[in-house]
């Protein structure tokens, strides 16, 4: 039985988009057909299609009878979370093989990570990358030759492109496979103190180097929990993912075969013709709910305040940040996983992971379960989790093969009754808190979001005067030459998407998060994002309008109070009307074409992209 407050919003999300979502699904129903997709191809179109194919798979794609998927992979060797997917496109091929059907990598869709571009000019095609690998996808799979969609992909915007672009192709059933995180390494208490050691110049930079490479050492995703990792989740939770698949690490015989399995499960899905489940059934309303209620019950990324808008709009859905508030409110917290506690991933995967977290939030009435999913309707499949085990005679979850050598099976069990460490994990009727820590604040500032989940509650209300940035450099100039010894708002502007692309703020977290610990009342508030990892100081993120679009944000000056409530839930310049009224915004100056790396590619993304709150997209 869902909670009423879920059940509201629900219905309020479905009644706003009614029309939106029939256009999108009428859409997909038309380009929907009982034939193999590439039946519908020229004889010369399906000749190039499978010229480079063996001669094998060239007979099977001629006889246009079984299923041909598509691979579109984010593979790249510089990135250690998609370092893995170097031998995917093999695996998947001898899966399908088996199982009579074909595979063919559609094509490639760039990564970048903002861990590697934090802080520097690359960062500034970020977000845009999102929209851009959307694009990229749908190129991948115009040549009408799929019967479905394997999508490889891990990190920050990857994920999010990778599903608006799948979503165009949504009459296809969709399964996306994951890579796993890294092992542990460095604890994060022991990184954020060298860190913050670095910026207060207590320690140099081939100390941080070595405290980094301690953190940051194998393929895999990173282990805190950023907006990789809230992507896994989301991919889970939204059903997407093969259960209890989201955070098993790389190389592993478990990895192996859940891969094997998700393809197979894939083609079984395909197979089924007009009851097969397409991607467009399986985002809807209430799975979108389920992706919020778990980013709020976890203390997921805030970048996903912007990413899954954009993803629901692809899919003809309208949710807004006051949908968030709103479960936020309904939701408890049950995770404690860095930054917003010390455990990282791997240690919520060993405590119980997905399996335990949701089938909590289910029974608590927090979750839809009348939903589909790669798997069928429902989902009770996913209060379950892998085992391998070497008993053929075991029970084998859906069909599932043998998939090695060693006649080792993939099943699946029921999830442990109590969690295994209430320090990372908690139930439903025990949570770390009654709120899931994320705050919709409104005022004459503009609208933004808040993320209290790491915030301390002496912490929640700033109020103190405003030092204005037009660049996180200046910033940190200040900070370098003392001059921020004091209680303030550091008001960071011209950083949102029509601006600059609206890159992380990532330097800004080490330095506020040195004036905080030393005693000092520090916030911030911005039109751009902070990071995935970020949330010990509060940070009024997001601002719409931007200041490039007019917002009042612009009109900040040095010495104006503003009020921060996380509370209320109210974000306030203390200036009366009239005289903010009087003022002039500021001008930008600091043009990013002008310094290359690539940036003036994307000008014409940023005079089209929208605001924030409706997903910082450049689709409309």
């Amino acid at each position: 039985m869902i909670s009423d407050k879920i059940a509201k919003v629900t219905q309020r999300i479905i009644e706003r988009s009614r029309q939106t979502r029939q256009d999108y699904l009428s859409q997909m129903t038309s380009a929907r057909t009982n034939k193999r997709t590439r039946s519908g191809l020229s004889c010369g179109n399906l000749a190039h299609g499978m010229a480079a194919c063996s001669e094998n798979d060239k007979s099977i794609l001629a006889k246009e009878q079984a299923p041909n998927l598509a691979i579109v992979s984010a593979y790249n060797d510089m990135l250690s979370a998609h370092h893995p997917y170097q031998n995917y496109p093999q695996k998947i091929k001898s899966a399908a093989s088996r199982l009579g059907a074909t595979a063919q990598v559609a094509g490639g869709v760039p990564a970048m990570c903002d861990g590697v571009t934090q802080g520097q000019a690359g960062m500034e095609l970020s977000l845009f990358s999102r929209d851009l690998i959307a694009m990229a996808t749908a190129v991948s799979l115009s040549h009408d030759m799929f019967d479905g969609i394997l999508c490889l992909g891990v990190c920050d915007k990857i994920v999010p492109g990778l599903l608006i672009g799948a979503l165009k192709f949504g009459h296809l059933p969709a399964t996306f496979l994951p890579a796993g995180p890294m092992s542990t390494g460095q604890s994060n208490d022991a990184k954020a103190k060298v860190r913050q050691a670095y910026a207060e110049g207590k320690v140099g930079r081939e100390e941080l180097l070595a405290s980094e490479s301690a953190s940051y050492h194998s393929e895999g995703t990173c282990t805190f929990y950023g907006t990789a990792n809230s992507n896994q989740m989301l991919m889970e939770i939204m059903g997407l993912h093969l259960p209890g698949s989201s955070f098993v690490p790389p190389s592993t015989d478990m990895r192996e075969q859940l891969t094997t399995s998700a393809v197979e499960k894939l083609i079984v899905n395909i197979n089924q013709n007009d009851k097969q489940i397409p991607l467009a059934e399986i985002i809807s309303e209430k799975s979108l709910v389920n992706g919020l209620v778990g980013l709020l019950a976890t203390g997921g990324s805030t970048n996903h305040a912007i990413h899954l808008i954009a993803i629901a709009r692809a899919a003809g859905i309208i949710i807004n940040w006051q949908d968030m508030s709103d479960i936020s409110e309904a939701v408890p917290l049950l995770c404690r996983i860095y930054p917003n506690g010390s455990a990282d991933i791997n240690h919520f995967q060993a405590a119980g992971g997905m399996s335990f977290l949701m089938r909590e939030l289910s029974y608590a009435g927090y979750l839809h379960q009348d939903v589909s999913t790669i798997l069928g309707k429902g989902l009770t499949a996913y209060f379950e989790e892998p085992k391998l085990t070497a008993n053929k005679s075991a029970e084998i979850y859906r069909q599932t093969s043998e998939v090695d050598n060693n006649h080792q099976s993939l099943i699946w069990q029921t999830c442990p009754t109590n969690s295994l460490d209430e320090t990372v994990l908690r139930p439903a009727n025990n949570p770390f808190s009654a709120q899931g820590g994320l705050k919709l604040l409104t005022g004459n500032l503009g609208r933004s979001v808040i993320k209290t989940s790491a915030v301390k509650e002496q912490q929640l209300v700033i109020e103190a005067p405003a030092m204005v940035f037009n660049d996180q450099n200046e910033l940190v100039e200040k900070f370098e030459q003392g001059l921020l010894n004091q209680d303030f708002v550091a008001v960071i502007r011209f950083q949102g998407p029509r601006s600059n692309g609206m890159p992380e703020l990532h330097k800004l977290t080490p330095l506020l998060s040195s004036l905080q610990a030393n005693g000092f009342k520090v916030a911030i508030a911005t039109d751009g994002r902070m990071s995935g990892a970020s949330g010990k100081v509060p940070a009024a993120i997001h601002v719409i309008p931007e200041a490039l679009a007019g917002g009042n944000i612009g009109k900040v000056l040095d010495g104006d109070i503003i009020r921060l409530d996380a509370i209320a839930g109210t974000l306030e310049i203390l200036v009366n009307d009239a005289e903010l009224n009087k003022r002039s915004l500021a001008v930008k100056t600091n043009f990013s074409d002008q310094k290359a790396m690539g940036r003036e590619l994307f000008a014409n993304f940023r005079q089209v992209v929208t605001d924030a709150e409706q997903g910082a997209n450049i689709f409309g």
